[in-house]
């Protein structure tokens, strides 16, 4: 995306509306400094009624009232809730699961795979984007809608995997062995003898079929991708929203949750390589329970997909009632999406929907369609950043730390749980949270996407695949002079879930100075006098290379081994931690770690977040180093000025070192480097 101006909007459906309003709704966006709507992905059966029957009535209002108004336009392919006439024309448009075949209603339930489905999808598709791909305000296209796989195992999906694993093995005896097939009498001799994968119970064969379920959702954006582009001009971008793993508080409902952790249903490197920029959705806990950790932690993975800004195509306004912000949280909302390196926000939604699902997923608007304290909140948000746009728009980040993610460790440990109450995803935020309330900033990669090259120091939650090539190169990285901090259950298995014949973490011993072929519940162990939860590995340091001892295992029995270790390795280092901790004992072992590569940790951590960038200008002729000061608290507090001389951009304080920097209830700074 060309442009240097912060995209600032909404979700715009006036097909949802009870009433005819869309001017007002115009003049109340651009009285809160908005410039950008996004249109038309939820709606299938309004814009094509019946097969081949176009209505773009509503979709030619939007475009000339927004045309009038100076507000940019983001175009949805509405591919993503279909319409009930195609569901009569082909009752298997609707995805099969484990659970049987889905019933007409939700969203989400079709399968991408249908030839019914992709013919009419394309029609729509074809239809709609060369229909506005014209208008000189349509910005950009989003591709489908928070696009996985939805648990299909329907008959086309079934069938191209048994294709692609015949051209992946060749010979079915290539298959048995690279799963062990032999186990349970499972194994074939024949390919028209593979089974029907519902019933099946091995775990390597399944993590391979999530693998290449996710393939498929990602192949289907692309499908969508190369439609698009036939139409779009060279300056309209294509992107998608894609979002994360829900964790839910308790109750099975959708609104009883936020955005996580990696999801499971799409890989996001896979499915970004069609997109020219990434989107997203994003969604956290507010009020009192308002980190800004999702929001970071999100924000990293979408723009370490591209190495680039990134759109939030998705986030919350009102919402529920648990989401409704404090004074001053909308706005500390929004700038942190800008620290992580956003180039524009879209509340979703505009104005609160009178009837359906999600009545009560409130926008920006309440249901009464007036001003509110969170409108208003908004309109001194759009104002700041029509007055300081530029200032803010294209910050870059060079990390030095990356987190290591990886879909195909996530779905191995569905079928072999490091606990029943702890997840991938769990260890996932559990490592990168205490990087995020320490200040130190990482990106957070996909294992096939990573260069160890470009960091200093890398992190691996619960790396449990990995193939030996990669465990090399992790091995050079440490040689050559980074560190790396690795937890339990990493190095465990290869590329198709089979466990190393050999002492763990495998071929990584040397690096980590250290072996370990037992682990254990802890029951009553302790960890430098803290309670360890969920797993304890049993971790023998190598008495001859030197291996420090970080912490032992204070216990009885476990009393004898370890559950941190560091080891100097070549010029670099490599710790390991061998159980499930406090953040507290976490946080200590990366202050060493940050210490060997280097990397030095502000005075001030959570609920003082700092984020930072630069920002390249061609104008001024000299980078500009900015660092947003984010404060997650209630409580006024004062922090040091970390920085020789800085001023801030958003009210023209200056600071020096020593002074103190006096933060309110849920504010923010932005630090320029003087």
């Amino acid at each position: 995306m060309k442009t240097r101006k912060i995209l600032f909007g909404t979700a715009y459906y006036p097909e949802y509306m009870s009433c005819e309003r869309m001017d007002e709704d115009i003049m109340m966006m651009k009285a809160a400094g908005m410039n950008t709507v996004r249109i038309a992905e939820s709606t299938w059966s309004t814009l094509e009624p019946r097969e081949n029957v176009f209505d773009f009535t509503y979709i030619d209002e939007v475009l000339e009232k927004t045309q009038e108004a100076g507000i940019n336009v983001i175009v949805g392919t509405p591919t993503y809730a279909v319409p009930p006439w195609l569901v009569r024309k082909d009752p298997e448009i609707m995805v099969e699961t484990k659970k049987g075949r889905a019933r007409y209603g939700h969203r989400q339930l079709f399968d991408l795979l249908n030839p019914t489905f992709r013919c009419r999808a394309e029609n729509v598709i074809r239809h709609l984007v060369s229909y506005t791909a014209g208008y000189a305000h349509v910005i950009g296209f989003q591709i489908d809608n928070e696009t996985k796989h939805y648990g299909n195992t329907g008959k086309y999906m079934q069938e191209a995997f048994r294709r692609y694993l015949r051209e992946k093995f060749v010979t079915t005896e290539r298959l048995n062995e690279a799963f062990g097939l032999a186990y349970w009498s499972n194994s074939i001799a024949d390919w028209d003898d593979f089974p029907d994968i519902r019933g099946c119970v091995n775990g390597g064969l399944m993590a391979e079929f999530e693998k290449f379920r996710r393939t498929v959702a990602a192949d289907y954006l692309a499908w969508q991708a190369r439609i698009v582009s036939e139409y779009k001009r060279d300056d309209q971008f294509i992107t998608h929203n894609l979002d994360f793993q829900w964790k839910k508080f308790g109750a099975d409902i959708a609104q009883d949750g936020y955005s996580y952790g990696v999801q499971p249903d799409l890989n996001h490197y896979e499915a970004a390589k069609c997109l020219t920029i990434a989107g997203t959705d994003i969604y956290h806990p507010t009020q009192d329970e308002l980190t800004g950790a999702e929001t970071a932690f999100c924000g990293d993975i979408i723009r370490s997909l591209k190495d680039d800004n990134y759109l939030v195509l998705e986030c919350q306004a009102q919402a529920f009632k648990y989401w409704t912000p404090y004074p001053g949280q909308l706005r500390l909302h929004a700038y942190s999406h800008l620290a992580s390196g956003a180039q524009g926000i879209m509340y979703w939604n505009w104005h609160s929907i009178h009837s359906g699902y999600e009545t009560y997923w409130k926008g920006l608007l309440s249901h009464d369609l007036g001003t509110n304290p969170t409108y208003e909140e908004a309109c001194r948000i759009g104002q700041e950043w029509k007055k300081l746009g530029t200032a803010l728009c294209k910050m870059k980040k060079n990390n030095r730390v990356v987190l290591v993610v990886d879909n195909h460790s996530l779905s191995a440990l569905e079928w072999f749980p490091i606990d029943k109450d702890l997840t991938y995803n769990d260890v996932v935020r559990w490592m990168y949270d205490s990087l995020y309330e320490m200040n130190i900033e990482c990106d957070v990669v996909d294992i096939n996407a990573l260069e160890p090259d470009r960091y200093d120091m890398i992190v691996t939650p619960a790396l449990y695949c990995i193939t030996e090539e990669m465990l090399k190169k992790l091995d050079t990285f440490v040689k050559s002079g980074g560190v790396l901090v690795s937890s339990f259950k990493s190095f465990v298995a290869d590329e198709y879930v089979r466990v190393y014949p050999d002492t763990q973490p495998h071929l990584l011993q040397e690096c980590f100075g250290m072996s370990c072929n037992q682990y254990t519940e802890p029951g009553r162990t302790k960890l430098t006098g803290r309670q360890v939860r969920y797993i304890a590995e049993l971790l023998n340091p190598d008495k001859n290379a030197g291996t420090e001892r970080l912490a032992m295992y204070e216990h009885k029995y476990w009393g004898a081994y370890a559950g941190i270790t560091r080891h100097e390795y070549g010029r670099g280092c490599a710790y390991y931690i061998g159980c499930y901790t406090d953040k507290d004992v976490l946080k200590e072992v990366y202050k060493k770690a940050a210490a060997d590569a280097k990397i030095s940790v502000p005075l001030f951590s959570w609920p003082v977040i700092m984020r930072s960038g630069v920002i390249s200008s061609k104008t001024e002729g000299a980078d500009r180093t900015l660092h947003y000061i984010l404060h997650y608290s209630e409580e006024e507090r004062e922090a040091p000025c970390p920085f020789t001389a800085a001023r801030d951009i958003l009210n023209g304080r200056e600071y020096r070192s020593g002074d103190n920097i006096r933060l309110r209830d849920w504010d923010v700074l932005i630090l320029e480097e003087l």
